[in-house]
């Protein structure tokens, strides 16, 4: 996008990554490299689909979440209901922060003719922000049940509900630049839970 390299170096740098990603891919079984090839095709989509769907984000989502069935298929061979849960989860938190993105540029989308969620959902976009991260958060307790995990997962979620609330009061009056730090903030939401994961195994 900054033009510091050419198209066709850009091509066979892609082309270099995608070799790369296919010897590892290689390594599993056939089940993750059927994954794998849905995985390229929603990845390889997703840059169009400004241009025909007001839903981008989801095909984000998907191309974004497909690891998670791809690491029970490589160690389990099958895909468990916990791990399309996670990727649910995972889809909707996803929407949830490229939609507070897409808020930035949603001025300029409309000029260019571009669709998004957050053209979308226009005057209710941070309140339907605010239903998937609801969504997100009982998803992600919802794996409580299917797993071993205990209170330092759950005080993880919690502490993740409340970067979710600031995330609100950031977009409240829709500023870009707030709208930049409501979208950069779920680093640590989701570092917030992966320290929960951590410390329940360390214990």
């Amino acid at each position: 996008a900054q033009d510091r390299i050419s198209v066709k170096q850009a091509y066979i740098f892609l082309g270099i990554l995608l070799v790369c990603a296919l010897l590892l891919v290689l390594t599993t079984n056939l089940l993750t490299l059927l994954l794998a090839i849905i995985a390229v095709i929603f990845a390889g989509i997703y840059p169009l689909m400004k241009r025909y769907t007001y839903l981008p984000q989801v095909v984000l989502g998907i191309a974004f979440s497909f690891g998670i069935p791809m690491a029970f298929a490589a160690t389990m061979n099958e895909i468990p209901n916990l791990a399309w849960l996670l990727f649910t989860a995972n889809v909707v938190w996803t929407v949830s922060y490229d939609t507070a993105y897409a808020m930035i540029d949603r001025d300029d989308d409309i000029k260019l003719g571009l669709k998004s969620t957050a053209i979308l959902f226009a005057e209710l976009d941070t309140i339907m922000i605010g239903v998937l991260q609801v969504m997100f958060l009982c998803f992600m307790a919802m794996t409580y049940r299917l797993t071993d995990v205990g209170w330092p997962y759950l005080l993880g979620l919690c502490a993740a509900a409340a970067l979710f609330i600031y995330q609100q009061y950031l977009l409240k009056d829709r500023l870009r630049e707030n709208c930049l730090k409501a979208f950069l903030n779920n680093h640590w939401a989701g570092l917030v839970i992966f320290l929960g994961v951590i410390v329940q195994f360390g214990i």
